[in-house]
């Protein structure tokens, strides 16, 4: 398994005297290609080309013109023949006749011929005839202007080499050139120069549309009055926004009850969508209300991962109103938990149904400043601020690593990873971090 090899491959049958080993734990490569085994890319819309921003390209894009369409000025100057200014100098200028102007976006309506010339803005097509562009200040136009001449002749002090400002038709690109290739990712650059092809629309990956459905029946929506015993549901917040960072279209089904009946109206509400995520009800003490709806309206396993946070996750299919069968992820319920699964097994697969290609986080090797415990023989991912002082990174765990502690993740731009074989990982040692971003002050 090539990117997602976080950490040890090690995966040991017994804990090294450090907590009890579940042998029936799947250790997080063995998770991740199973639940990676369900996606493929998507398929294609058309879109406005603004609204494409950071999807898959789906079509090779050919120029239907050359770029620039015409040869045209490099300069503001005069263009001319350049047999008419060889050997041109201050001691020796080349005296010619102006026949005309041509500015940018207009035609010249004039053909230069011997000792003619004429003058011409940046951009502006090159006059039949025309071999060469002077610029002004190789010219003495600026004392003809000073000395209130008229621009009916010019005298030229340089002999500039033939071609000399000139920008040749299709010099960017040539008709019926492929310009663009299918899967690559679209961005401003990409925009700009399909723009410039005067195209307004393009086919891309369309991005997966993410249901998102919290469960339990101490959640409250934010916004709300919080009761005695409730806590406000954060889950769907930050896996829909994780869905959004990643790509795809988060559509939150709200807040599902622990009853048969409102989580099955709730999952009925996923038709349409490409995969489905709910939070809690997953774990060996839950009501089974969560794993006996989930089997009842699709195929459901429930695993156990090697990894700490994020250890309880399920994952299986639903099918949907209309026949159709959607994925779907049961994340646990703590709240970084949920984030660490999210990041580990729902962004990479959102990846996949976007046609990009297997990219993982970027990876670090730094110092710890504070210790991290592996009590039970899991692959642990300590939440840590990372840091580059003096010349290496440092990661800072920050604060307790409790899954229930979402402050913990807010705090933290990486993952410091501690292997399952290891009992810990103590201050000043190495580890591997997967940085979940870059901020200003670390520098990559």
């Amino acid at each position: 398994m090539s990117s997602h090899n976080h950490g040890s491959h090690h995966e040991p049958a017994h804990s090294h005297g450090h907590g009890h080993v579940d042998e029936d734990m799947l250790s997080v490569e063995q998770a991740y290609e199973r639940v990676m085994a369900r996606f493929q890319t998507l398929e294609f819309e058309e879109k406005a080309l603004l609204d494409c921003m950071g999807q898959v390209l789906a079509e090779d894009i050919k120029s239907p013109l050359a770029l620039p369409p015409l040869a045209n000025s490099g300069m503001d100057g005069y263009a001319l023949r350049h047999s008419d200014i060889v050997g041109a100098s201050h001691e020796n200028p080349k005296n010619l006749e102006v026949i005309g102007i041509v500015a940018a976006g207009h035609m010249p309506n004039r053909t230069v011929g011997p000792g003619t010339a004429i003058r011409i803005m940046t951009g502006a097509p090159i006059p039949d005839g025309a071999d060469t562009v002077v610029p002004f200040e190789e010219t003495d136009e600026v004392e003809r202007k000073r000395e209130g001449k008229p621009l009916d002749n010019v005298a030229v002090f340089a002999d500039m080499p033939t071609g000399c400002n000139v920008r040749p038709a299709g010099e960017d690109i040539s008709e019926g050139t492929l310009v663009l290739e299918r899967g690559i990712i679209v961005r401003a650059a990409e925009i700009g120069v399909i723009a410039s092809l005067g195209m307004d629309s393009i086919k891309v990956i369309r991005r997966p549309i993410v249901a998102v459905l919290a469960t339990g029946d101490e959640l409250e929506t934010a916004g709300t009055p919080l009761s005695d015993g409730k806590i406000y549901d954060s889950n769907s917040f930050s896996v829909a926004a994780s869905i959004a960072d990643a790509g795809g279209i988060p559509k939150i089904l709200g807040i599902a009850r622990d009853s048969l009946t409102d989580l099955t109206t709730k999952l009925e509400a996923t038709s349409g969508c490409d995969l489905v995520v709910t939070s809690a009800g997953v774990s060996k003490g839950d009501y089974d209300i969560v794993k006996d709806v989930l089997n009842q309206k699709g195929e459901m396993n429930f695993w156990s991962v090697r990894m700490r946070p994020a250890k309880p996750l399920a994952f299986g299919q639903l099918n949907d109103l209309e026949g159709r069968i959607i994925p779907l992820m049961g994340l646990p319920g703590n709240p970084v938990s949920a984030m660490v699964a999210f990041e580990m097994f729902a962004r990479p697969a959102i990846r996949i149904m976007l046609g990009k290609k297997e990219k993982p986080r970027p990876m670090v090797g730094g110092v710890l400043t504070g210790a991290i415990k592996n009590e039970d023989g899991r692959r642990v991912y300590a939440r840590v601020e990372v840091e580059f002082k003096d010349g290496e990174y440092r990661a800072t765990p920050t604060g307790p690593q409790g899954s229930n502690i979402l402050t913990s993740m807010s705090k933290a731009n990486g993952l410091a990873i501690c292997p399952e074989d290891l009992a810990g990982k103590d201050a000043g040692e190495q580890v591997q971090i997967i940085m979940l971003d870059w901020n200003e002050e670390v520098q990559i």
